[in-house]
């Protein structure tokens, strides 16, 4: 790879974009998402947030002719077995429509319903991100890289940072949740940066 990169994101999330750009910026790289050059989601077939990732990552480079790197992320509750896990996005039937404020919003109502009742102690959960980046559509070896943050639910949502379930997701290190925490502290010690982290090492041995 050389320097002044451009790389597809295989993903039309601004949240995934801005924080990816971000930790990025260590390298002389463009990001540029599938949804600014005209590509549509792929289909999410897979049953892991690694297969997923790799599907996504192929078919943006393979519609775009470009490198591509695709992020696939969740929410797995210990109290509903993983749940939601590869379905965090699409968790609850968000009306036709609605923008990605309004399915977060139904998302994490759906959560607090499901573990109404259930005490602190059992609240753990887990995010989830796997990285995959791709050479090219058809690259026999792609980069896989997985981060992991652990923490718990919280009652109600508190914050008004981050996206997704950053409101119910409470960080024990930080005593406070997702989204009561500056881009640069979340950027520090998130799923996505650690998996970031694993992902720049990579990258900067293919310069």
């Amino acid at each position: 790879m050389t320097m002044s990169t451009k790389i597809v994101l295989a993903s039309g999330n601004e949240g995934k974009l801005r924080e990816l750009q971000q930790l990025l910026r260590a390298l002389d790289v463009e990001l540029v998402t599938q949804k600014s050059l005209g590509i549509d989601d792929a289909d999410e077939t897979g049953l892991t947030f690694i297969e997923n990732a790799i599907l996504k990552a192929r078919h943006a480079s393979a519609a775009s002719g470009l490198p591509a790197l695709a992020d696939d992320s969740g929410l797995a509750v210990d109290a509903l077995s993983g749940a939601p896990g590869i379905y965090s996005a699409r968790f609850a039937d968000a009306p036709a429509g609605a923008d990605r404020p309004a399915r977060d919003a139904a998302n994490n109502q759906k959560l607090l319903q499901l573990l109404d009742g259930t005490p602190e102690s059992e609240r753990t959960a887990h995010f989830h991100c796997v990285l995959v980046y791709l050479r090219h559509a058809a690259d026999p070896t792609p980069v896989v890289c997985h981060g992991k943050w652990s923490g718990r639910i919280l009652q109600a949502a508190a914050g008004e940072g981050g996206f997704g379930y950053d409101p119910l997701f409470y960080v024990p290190q930080m005593a406070c949740s997702s989204a009561q925490l500056s881009a640069e502290q979340k950027n520090t010690i998130s799923h996505r940066a650690r998996a970031m982290q694993d992902l720049m090492q990579h990258l900067q041995s293919l310069l």
